[in-house]
């Protein structure tokens, strides 16, 4: 497995979470819960964005992964 595919593989399951967290997000009546959901899916953003520009670079250094 290509350092690219395991990048978009981590990426898919990161977007997966942060789904469930909107989720869980949505359905708590608790106030401190909910802050804790919301800064979870803030650190979560962050990650995939973060990631999504890496993959972004691997693409371009590397032109064979790009699109698989």
């Amino acid at each position: 497995m290509t350092v690219a595919s395991q990048v978009k593989q981590t990426l898919a399951s990161l977007k997966g979470a942060r789904g469930t967290l909107s989720m869980y997000t949505t359905q708590t009546r608790d106030e401190e819960t909910e802050s804790v959901y919301t800064n979870s899916l803030e650190i979560t953003d962050t990650i995939i964005n973060d990631l999504e520009e890496r993959l972004k670079t691997l693409e371009f250094e590397e032109p064979q992964y790009k699109g698989n």
